[in-house]
């Protein structure tokens, strides 16, 4: 009998988990083998390893401790992978060499699976004085645009593209085109990005001060601190970015601010991490750990609790000694501290179990008591790791119980840990489990309200054709089970219906007992006024949280979509599919005779044109790309232009949303340099050619337009705004349009692909 409770559960572990050959073979035949390959590599640094791995075992089976993808997927493989998610790297110098080093480390980084953070603070302004070349400095958004590039063009392992957080101080003096970067859709894609807000920032707002702008000791502007403070706001009020990140707060109460000092987060801001600093990510199942579930008796097994919380500390220690880093100062910045991030999934889930409205003060009081119980717990396993194996090297009892975290721990912990040191410098955190979370069965993610009780996932087959499955909420699940078909009580709210006072009352009620930060999004409604959406922000200030991050679905940002069972429309009600995009599962037959255009290129530095055909096939009456032929009288273009004109052929021949071709072609940069053309900077032929096929597809209402996406969106049918016409992005996994934002990561609820997970 199959350990998963839904088809969506099974497809996402065969997907990004199970272990295959290379011709994708299996070697895990089941979950079990998953499980059992992960307990097995991380027992190896045992010196009794057959009893820790049945002990490690015990804790993943059914699901209760869920390691972060990396170590599900890569440990006990013996693949060039790392296990950890995602690195800060080092601090970048204000130096042409020292930049492009950096930007070498992070391709390295990105190309073993690792999502990364900068702080482009340190580079220099736009417009300041660069020494010995007699020039001016071309600011650090132009360097975040190199990074962009090269993120697009690194494909990490797991076959997707890596994930970036771009931070920036709140006193640079290129804040203000920081803060409006996002509102150019086409550019900076590839980051989430975020302000670093110092405390004498927010006393500077509330003060209504002034606020000056400042690199290496120099002034560069003076500006009003409340008005820049709006221009934050009105900036991810349109564009869902930049969030915010309270630094200060972040370093007061970190139990290394004797040791190091945090300038960036990973990318999706639960780990403050120091140069070169890497996150090591795992979640305890709360959902699995509730007995007698909608009844009286309803509880949290305390001391089942307990007990996976010290194995989970115990596997993740492990895996600082079992990883692979793609740098070796990662390696030794792991060992040195050998930080942790454990935290939790299915927390809406398990107070639904109890009978509790996620976002009320019971709810709220609640998720402090676990989230104590948790943090304690985890403290306490550090202890006994660092008793039989020693304390973090960079261990310093007085410094590390001085810092402001430490304060809120029980005195005898703290005794424990004054005589007998500790294992890990940090041991908690919230980070997104949307992928793991629909693998352990549709839990609810990380401490999110519930997305959706019930879906409809669209599975493509072979043929082309699609069927459609239930997708339901762990809870509901068990609601069925002991209820039967009773309705759902009042208490099942969900993420779009809850205020973003409670949101933000839930994120700060955890905060207080994670030593790291907290991956959450704060859903608010399309017409929220921008007051209110800015004292979202100010009541997260004030109630002790370390950053925010909100989504107000709109135009620009995309809507929200939810499917439920009472929300599906009968066939008859849905609006037509005239604008569907073809999907087709198996290339298609060329027909005989097929229509269209031809471009003529002429590229500065070369005596002869480039000429490119494209021509197009009809299908229900819409026009779409089908195939490409690119030629020219310049033998030395013959091999690379012959190679473009197939793959990309193959691409357009498979249907979907191609228009990606055009962003892949576009961001290639030549490095002997670009040309002008037509009053832009073009930065390779390569480019240039993505320009006359985005051309090309303007012309025959494939896109909207230069830089856009879908002309038309495919999925009319799941529109929660019930106009025929959804908002928001496809999946780039999947081509779905059921992307959501979920913990600060935009994740499809069909497939689970996600950038952060």
């Amino acid at each position: 009998m199959s350990r998963f409770s839904a088809p969506i559960a099974e497809a996402i572990w065969d997907m990004k988990y199970r272990l295959k050959e290379a011709d994708g073979t299996p070697i895990d035949l089941t979950v079990e083998d998953t499980w059992r390959r992960i307990a097995r590599a991380l027992a190896k640094v045992e010196k009794d390893p057959a009893q820790w791995e049945d002990k490690f075992y015990a804790a993943l089976e059914d699901f209760k401790y869920l390691p972060a993808g990396r170590i599900t997927a890569g440990a006990g493989t013996g693949r060039n992978v790392t296990l950890f998610n995602c690195f800060v790297m080092g601090t970048i110098p204000d130096s042409l060499g020292g930049i492009f080093e950096n930007l070498k480390e992070a391709a390295l980084t990105m190309q073993q699976g690792g999502g990364i953070g900068y702080d482009f603070s340190t580079i220099r302004p736009k417009g300041a004085d660069v020494k010995g070349v007699a020039a001016d400095a071309s600011g650090p958004l132009s360097f975040m645009d190199v990074w962009d590039a090269m993120c697009r063009t690194i494909m990490s392992a797991g076959s997707r593209r890596g994930a970036m957080m771009a931070t920036m101080r709140c006193d640079h003096p290129d804040i203000e085109d920081f803060i409006t970067a996002k509102s150019d859709a086409a550019r900076l894609r590839m980051f989430n990005m975020s302000v670093l807000v110092t405390d004498a920032f927010m006393q500077a707002v509330k003060a209504d001060g002034s606020w000056e702008l400042v690199f290496d000791g120099k002034v560069y502007h003076t500006v009003e601190a409340r008005d820049l403070w709006n221009r934050i706001m009105q900036s991810t009020y349109d564009y869902a970015e930049p969030g915010v990140i309270f630094i200060d707060r972040i370093n007061t109460a970190n139990n290394l601010q004797y040791a190091e000092q945090i300038a960036a987060t990973n990318p999706c801001g639960e780990q403050p991490l120091p140069p070169y600093g890497a996150c090591l990510l795992g979640s305890v199942n709360l959902a699995r750990l509730v007995a007698d579930p909608f009844s009286e008796a309803a509880h949290l097994d305390a001391n089942a609790l307990e007990d996976l919380v010290g194995t989970a500390v115990r596997m993740m220690d492990n895996v600082v000694d079992a990883s692979r880093f793609p740098l070796e100062a990662q390696a030794q910045e792991a060992a040195a501290k050998r930080r942790i991030g454990l935290g939790v999934t299915g927390l809406a889930d398990a107070l639904l179990m109890l009978g509790l409205r996620y976002g009320s003060d019971e709810a709220a009081a609640q998720t402090e008591a676990w989230m104590k119980q948790i943090a304690h717990a985890a403290y306490r396993a550090s202890v006994a790791l660092a008793k039989e194996r020693g304390a973090f090297p960079l261990f310093d009892a007085e410094a590390f119980l001085s810092s402001g975290n430490m304060q809120t721990m029980d005195e005898e912990l703290r005794e424990e840990i004054r005589q007998h040191g500790i294992r890990n410098a940090l041991l908690t955190s919230i980070a997104p489990t949307g992928t793991i979370s629909l693998y352990a069965g549709n839990v609810s993610s990380g401490i999110e309200p519930v997305f959706a009780y019930a879906y409809k996932r669209k599975v493509l087959q072979r043929d082309g054709s699609r069927t459609e499955e239930e997708v339901v909420d762990y809870a509901v699940q068990m609601w069925r089970e002991t209820k039967g078909d009773a309705a759902l009580p009042d208490y099942f709210v969900n993420a779009q219906t809850l205020p973003p006072t409670d949101h933000v009352k839930m994120q700060a009620a955890a905060q207080k007992w994670v030593d790291s930060s907290i991956s959450k999004t704060i859903n608010c409604p399309e017409d929220i006024s921008f007051e209110a959406f800015k004292d979202v922000y100010m009541q997260a200030w004030d109630e002790g949280c370390k950053g925010c991050t909100t989504y107000r679905p709109n135009d620009v940002t995309g809507s929200v979509l939810t499917i439920s069972e009472s929300e599906e429309k009968p066939a008859a009600e849905r609006p037509d599919d005239d604008g569907d995009v073809v999907y087709i599962a198996e290339p298609l037959d060329r027909p005989q005779e097929l229509e269209g255009l031809t471009y003529k290129l002429k590229w500065p530095d070369s005596n002869h044109a480039i000429y490119i055909t494209i021509n197009d096939i009809v299908i229900a009456g819409h026009r779409r790309p089908f195939e490409i032929f690119i030629n020219s009288k310049n033998m030395e273009h013959f091999a690379w232009t012959v190679a473009l004109t197939r793959m990309i052929s193959a691409v357009f021949r498979r249907g979907g949303d191609i228009s990606f071709v055009v962003e892949e072609l576009k961001a290639v940069f030549d490095p002997r340099g670009g040309a002008w053309m037509g009053g832009k900077y073009v930065p390779s032929i390569l480019a240039a050619i993505g320009g006359v096929i985005e051309k090309h597809l303007i012309a025959i209402g494939f896109i909207d337009g230069e830089g856009m996406g879908l002309k038309t969106d495919p999925r009319a049918e799941v529109s929660a705004l019930g106009n025929g016409r959804p908002k928001g992005p496809a999946c780039p996994s999947c081509g779905e349009y059921q992307m959501r934002m979920v913990e600060g990561c935009m994740t499809c609820a069909n497939c689970g692909h996600s950038k952060c997970a």
